[in-house]
């Protein structure tokens, strides 16, 4: 928006240079003389030149910066510009005199190069002129409105009073209106509290920051009160009872738990080298993946139980290979959502948790770039309006890791089998378009790729077929459109559509396994409020993909079974296959809030396999209660739910597994309760427990159950100026039972105690520190007949049953400590980190390895201390 003289900044002026004055002094009186006839005159002196000063004539005024806006600036900046104007009276040029930042200067700039003037004169004549010109720019004001209705009837309150105290005790007061609006406009920034009376009901009374132009809207539902509470004006509505919702653009959780990472701890949490999606593995019930595998193992689920999407789509991986990087970088990140089980039925086809990596919309002031290295990867992003004010915006990224450069020439040095080191990309491209504040389209291509070449010179004491060569080349692509419209004042659709590849090309010596996938998937949700407190969600939820797949791999022994020899020594089983995956769900939740501080969203999924020939229903409900009003708050919360897992396609396989199968399935029971202890400082305390049943077990069908139990602890402290942190601790224990007659086994992934505590700080002047501590139980491992075994073992988790009890290795422990420095400009910013992993070196056990005839044993560590340095630059 425009912003003219007087309204949203002041404008101080103009200042000309001197003009230059000239005066005639008087001449004293002198003696005649006689002049002789041939002597001339004298020529009377020139006449004074008049200097006219530039006058504006054209003024269009210039807009805040929304720069400054985002970074919470709340005084009056000034900024001097010198203007050339030619002799025409147009800016030709505009030079800042002191930078002020934050998008204050390039504002300037650009409202001046508009302006233009009445020429400055000379005796009349247009002259070309260099003058001063300031402008004020004063934070625009904000405004706080909103409606105060009856409880459950949403009649409005007419005539009810609205206060307003600001935080130096002013106050200011309104009347609700007619339909129960009521509004505060031309606030200045900072923290209000509002209190709402109405005659016959109970006061209510909220605080509510607002930021420097931010519109906050605010319902308030009061309920009935016997006697009313002190002087009132007099509202109308029937009895009823209390229920406050605040809103503010975020829709309540419709799960049991949601944790969600803000862009702040993304970028700076120890150990994680600045990834966003590594920072999932210090949250509770997240269990520490072994070394150089990027997995998520949640409450004591499988790592292939758990489900990732970027904005809805679904995509097979999460990390790069030895699990450095995540495949989307966290430049592109708006936010992390996970849920560790209980989730909404928005979500189905997995059995242990969720993650939503949200992707944030590009920015529309104006061209922005970012470029970063390190010892890890090197990345780039460009971002901006594709034409200014459109409504048109784009980004471009993209990553490679740099690990390979450094890394192949030391390891040829020392003659290891490796010839090449890993290598990865990933990539991102979008376009969108908001074509007013309620509809808004997305153009998402994204992808990823990983490739790792090892050669075995010498053969393995324990099986003597893994000499030769592993080579590995996975990845995935999609192309994603996004569809968000308000169809009313009640009602929210949404739409995603996503197409793509997924592939795997992995060989160990003479056996292969090469996947080709062509996913398409589609969801739809539909949200409408079809009464007072009661908002119902449907939709749907299609996966169709299409496959070819390509094995050559020795056979899994039953559970049970007593190995022949040697894994790859064994005689290989081959299989060509094709066909489609086609999964097809339909889904509803009802948001319900019956009462003050109550939430119950109870939902079905219905879900159909094409591999089971046979439908699912998944019914859930969550519920959750605010145990006291106001601060500090108190939050009890419970919930139950049925979740189901279609068998994977190689389960399937007439060769590796069989047909016949049904879905797996997980009952999931939560209870918990959440303190608010200070305005930053939170704790929540959850128990759960997961029953499995009809569990997948190769060539012997759906006879597997199990159970995963435990309590996790989170206490945090939310990020301010300066800090933020937290301690997770999780207790749990999962176990599996392959068949009824079989014995109970702890899971592979089992990890008894799981203690993450880390922190950062800013010092100052661009300084910020921070550490991270993680204690874990060492993994498991069995003893078996032949050579190297660990917790994971086996290329093909899906082939694998679950071993039996065996011996754990060694608790682990690393400390990792993180230090930025940013250099901030005018109008670009320089940093440089240091990210050091394993500070004190600690020779972390992560494997058994032993001889040929298990006479002798030797425990394989993990990484050494990896120190990463990175610069940074960004426009």
């Amino acid at each position: 928006m425009s912003l003219g003289i007087g309204e949203r900044f002041r404008r101080i002026g103009l200042r000309a240079g001197a003009c230059a004055l000239v005066l005639l002094a008087a001449q004293p009186a002198r003696a005649q003389r006689v002049v002789a006839p041939t002597e001339a005159a004298p020529a009377p002196p020139p006449p004074a030149a008049t200097i006219t000063l530039p006058v504006i004539k054209h003024d269009e005024g210039a807009e805040y910066p929304a720069r400054a806006l985002k970074d919470g600036v709340k005084d009056a900046v000034t900024v001097s510009l010198i203007l050339e104007l030619d002799a025409t009276g147009a800016v030709t040029k505009a030079t800042v005199e002191a930078p002020a930042g934050h998008g204050f200067d390039e504002a300037a700039i650009a409202a001046a190069e508009k302006l233009t003037f009445e020429p400055a004169r000379r005796n009349s004549v247009a002259i070309a002129a260099k003058i001063k010109h300031r402008y004020v720019f004063s934070p625009p004001p904000s405004r706080l409105v909103g409606k105060a209705l009856a409880a459950t009837s949403d009649k409005p309150l007419a005539g009810a009073s609205v206060i307003l105290r600001a935080a130096d005790g002013t106050e200011r007061a309104t009347a609700v209106e007619e339909n129960g609006a009521w509004a505060f406009a031309n606030l200045p920034p900072g923290n209000y509290r509002i209190t709402i009376a109405a005659s016959g009901f109970k006061t209510q009374t909220i605080e509510q920051d607002v930021a420097p132009g931010e519109e906050v809207k605010n319902v308030l539902r009061l309920s009935p009160d016997v006697v009313a509470p002190g002087p009132a004006v007099q509202a109308t509505a029937p009895d009823d009872e209390e229920e406050e919702i605040r809103v503010k653009g975020v829709r309540p959780a419709r799960e049991v738990t949601r944790r969600t990472l803000e862009r702040r701890e993304m970028n700076r949490i120890p150990g994680t080298n600045g990834d966003a999606l590594r920072s999932l593995q210090n949250l509770p019930g997240v269990a520490r993946p072994p070394a150089l595998l990027g997995l998520l193992i949640v409450r004591g689920s499988a790592p292939q139980d758990t489900s990732v999407f970027v904005d809805g789509t679904l995509v097979p991986l999460v990390y790069h290979f030895g699990g450095l990087s995540s495949v989307v970088p966290t430049e592109m990140l708006e936010k992390i959502d996970f849920y560790p089980g209980n989730f909404s039925a928005q979500y189905g086809r997995a059995m242990g948790g969720i993650v939503d990596v949200g992707i944030r919309d590009p920015r529309k002031d104006k061209l922005h770039g970012m470029a970063q290295v390190d010892f890890i990867d090197a990345r780039v992003l460009a971002e901006g309006p594709i034409v200014k004010n459109s409504g048109w915006s784009f980004a471009v990224a993209g990553r490679r890791s740099y690990v390979d450069v450094w890394l192949k020439p030391v390891l040829v040095a020392a003659g290891t089998g490796v010839t090449t080191a890993p290598v990865y990309y990933d990539y991102q491209a979008m376009v969108a378009k908001d074509f007013n504040k309620n509809t808004s389209l997305r153009m998402l291509f994204f992808g990823s790729d990983d490739k790792l070449d090892i050669l075995i010179k010498t053969a393995n004491a324990t099986d003597p077929a893994l000499a030769g060569g592993i080579s590995a080349h996975t990845g995935f692509w999609r192309l994603q459109g996004r569809f968000k419209s308000k169809l009313g004042k009640d009602t929210d659709f949404r739409l995603m559509a996503a197409v793509g590849e997924d592939f795997i090309d992995f060989s160990l010596g003479d056996n292969f396994f090469t996947l080709r996938s062509h996913p398409i998937t589609t969801r739809a949700e539909l949200a409408q409020k079809i009464a007072p407190g009661v908002t119902a969600n449907v939709g749907l939820d299609m996966l169709y993909a299409p496959y070819d797949v390509h094995v050559r791999f020795p056979p899994m022994p039953r559970p049970g079974e007593a190995p022949s020899g040697p894994g790859l020594s064994r005689p290989p089983l081959e299989t060509t296959d094709n066909g489609a995956v086609y999964q097809p769900a339909l889904f509803t939740e009802f948001e319900i809030t019956p009462w003050r501080g109550a939430r119950l969203v109870p939902g079905a999924r219905l879900d159909y396999a094409k591999s089971t020939k046979a439908f699912d229903l998944a019914p859930r409900v969550i519920a959750r209660q605010d145990l006291t009003t106001g601060f500090p708050r108190t939050t009890a919360k419970g919930g139950a739910g049925v979740f189901f897992q279609p068998p994977q396609p190689v389960e399937t396989n007439l060769v590796f597994g069989q047909k016949g199968l049904t879905s797996n399935r997980a009952i999931h029971y939560d209870v918990g309760v959440e303190q608010e202890i200070t305005r930053n400082v939170n704790i929540s305390i959850e128990g759960f427990y997961k029953q499995f049943d009809h569990l997948v077990v190769p060539r012997l069908g759906n006879q597997g159950r199990g159970h995963a139990y435990g309590i996790e602890t989170l206490l945090r402290y939310t990020p301010d100026a300066r800090f933020f942190g937290w301690v997770a601790y999780t207790i749990s224990r999962s176990v599996r039972q392959d068949t009824p007659s079989s014995p109970v086994n702890l899971i592979q992934f089992d990890q008894t105690h799981i203690l993450t505590v880390l922190g950062s700080y800013r010092l100052g002047r661009g300084w910020e520190i921070g550490g991270r501590f993680r204690l874990v139980s060492g993994s498991l491992y069995t003893p078996r007949a032949y050579g190297f075994t660990d917790e994971n073992a086996g290329a093909n988790l899906a082939l694998q049953s679950y071993p039996p009890l065996g011996e754990r290795l060694p608790m682990f422990h690393q400390l990792d400590i993180r230090l930025d420095k940013t250099w901030t400009f005018t109008s670009w910013k320089f940093g440089f980190y240091a990210d050091v992993q394993n500070v004190y070196n600690r020779a972390n056990a992560e494997g058994v390895s032993n001889n040929y005839n298990n006479t002798q044993r030797i425990y394989a560590s993990g990484l050494p201390i990896l120190p990463s340095l990175g610069i940074r630059g960004e426009f």
